[in-house]
């Protein structure tokens, strides 16, 4: 492992925070937190969602403001005004929830981000440049709102390096990235640091920070509550040190073969509307009641378009490419299919998943409206709303301000546990579930997991679209894999491994040699 030089006494650390608070109407976020991050550092933040991991990020950037405490750059003083003033400085972020123009193109964004007026030819070909070096392939000409989760995670990160930064700030960097491209980011990051830059990671994937970071700082309600050096220690210790507690383990038996088909493709062939979308092709897959199938596979090889085909919110030409619960679906509209019996959860949780301005009650209807009896007589029963509301975060241990906390005032862990135990909590007969821990904490992404093993052991049908291979080999009972348009046969989880599905994602799996090309536009 990568080691940084000791500091000698006249090195002057790279950030130093004394006593920093943050103090909002309804939550203390941070109080009294010190920090030093030396050059050449990578300094793991840890902590559970809301721990206030994400706010202390905040502060450094210049995109809030600290209600109390000092902060000092290279040794001096400093008040960060702006996100502007972060740059100028040298400090870079690559935020969770991505701050990217969605109706700009890929270049537009980058150019966005950088001083004075950048020529575009020029500075296309950096991006290309840097994206290749560095193995985040990104297309300069793309639109973001075409884009994927894990496409546009590439494109904050080559954003953040073409800045050159002096401290580079990272939440949550691979939470949507393939191990492959998880392998290739350490590499940068360990060479970044080697150069000299320092580096603050926040993740919840503990044995990546034992694997790359330095040191480690662990908050816990916002104070913090300890440090230790990732390499002495285990996941588990650093979960213990995270949570208080041992992390709960997941209870998956073996599966009942043989319940009702509650989803079928059949030969699901769609062009996508996106010029440089993936057009899915004669994709076959049944998945039955009492079963967990998950799909893997690298961001942007059709998972979007699959999505949105399931979902309704791509009307297909055929109705019967699409069955749910027996029922040909088609060219359904989303909230027939929900009547019938699908519950949905998108890979975006901030304006697809959940309004961002409106309250967490006012959320539970836009989906639980039916299965939950909160409109009666095409009126709204608002209490019943908020009782929903109340249920679920409870249930699912959601740290907001109550039912009528926005949707943007939550964290991004603390949402995706909303926005899944809003779907679970409508016992669905078949859920379709895209990244259902992403961002999400040791501890909440094991209960995430359990819910749905038990959902599935009610007699639910699930389907989870993950690049989080972990995940899938622990709660899945088949994992079929999607690339280039194309879905692999599933294999039962307990009969192949992490390495055969990594073989699988490329598109060599039994038979694909065959298959002709995907289409992509151009």
């Amino acid at each position: 492992m990568h080691e940084f030089a000791a500091a000698t006494p006249d090195t002057l650390p790279r950030l130093t925070l004394k006593g920093i608070c943050k103090v909002y109407p309804t939550v203390v976020a941070n109080d009294g937190i010190d920090l030093c991050v030396m050059p050449g550092e990578i300094h793991a933040v840890l902590g559970e969602n809301g721990a206030g991991k994400s706010t202390l990020m905040k502060i450094i950037y210049g995109v809030t403001r600290q209600s109390a405490g000092e902060m000092f750059w290279e040794g001096q003083p400093v008040v960060v005004e702006n996100p502007a003033h972060a740059r100028s400085l040298g400090i870079g972020m690559v935020f969770q929830h991505f701050s990217l123009f969605e109706t700009l193109t890929v270049l537009e964004n980058v150019a966005l981000a950088l001083p004075g007026n950048p020529d575009l030819p020029d500075l296309a070909r950096r991006i290309e440049s840097v994206s290749t070096r560095y193995g985040l392939p990104v297309d300069p000409r793309r639109h973001v709102h075409a884009l994927s989760v894990g496409e546009r995670q590439r494109v904050e990160i080559v954003r953040c390096l073409l800045q050159n930064p002096r401290l580079l700030i990272m939440d949550e960097p691979t939470s949507v990235l393939t191990p492959q491209a998880v392998r290739v980011l350490f590499e940068t990051l360990r060479r970044l640091a080697s150069e000299g830059c320092s580096i603050l990671y926040i993740s919840h994937k503990l044995d990546e920070i034992q694997e790359l970071c330095h040191s480690a700082t662990v908050l816990r309600s916002g104070k913090v509550t300890g440090a230790c050096i990732p390499s002495q220690e285990t996941p588990k210790s650093m979960a213990r040190l995270m949570i208080g507690k041992d992390l709960p383990a997941c209870v998956h038996t073996a599966v009942q073969a043989g319940g009702e088909v509650r989803l079928k493709l059949a030969g699901l062939s769609q062009a996508s509307p996106d010029p440089f979308g993936t057009d899915l092709q004669d994709i076959q897959l049944e998945v039955r009641s009492g079963e967990i199938v998950g799909i893997a596979g690298v961001s942007g090889n059709g998972q979007a378009e699959l999505l949105a085909a399931i979902s309704g919110e791509t009307p297909l030409s055929e109705k019967d490419q699409v069955q749910i619960c027996g029922n040909p679906a088609g060219r359904l509209p989303p909230d027939q299919r929900r009547q019938i019996g699908l519950c949905f959860v998108p890979e975006e949780r901030l304006g697809r998943g959940a309004v961002p301005s409106m309250a967490l009650s006012d959320n539970a209807i836009l989906t639980a409206a039916t299965a939950k009896a909160l409109v009666k007589r095409g009126l709204i029963d608002f209490r019943a709303a908020k009782a929903f509301a109340q249920e679920c975060i409870e249930r699912f241990n959601v740290k907001c301000g109550g039912p009528a906390a926005q949707a943007r005032s939550l964290s991004g862990g603390n949402l995706q546990k909303y926005i899944m135990g809003r779907e679970i909590l409508q016992a669905p007969k078949l859920l379709v579930a895209a990244q259902p821990t992403w961002g999400v904490d040791v501890g909440a992404a094991a209960f995430i997991r359990q819910q749905i093993i038990d959902l599935r052991n009610s007699g639910c049908a699930v389907l989870v679209v993950s690049e989080e291979l972990d995940e899938l080999f622990e709660i899945c009972d088949r994992i079929a894999v999607i690339a280039k348009g194309r879905l692999s046969p599933s294999r039962a989880s307990a009969e192949t491994s992490v390495e055969d599905i990594g073989v699988w994602m490329s598109g060599m799996w039994p038979g694909a040699e065959s298959a002709p090309a995907a289409t992509h536009h151009q």
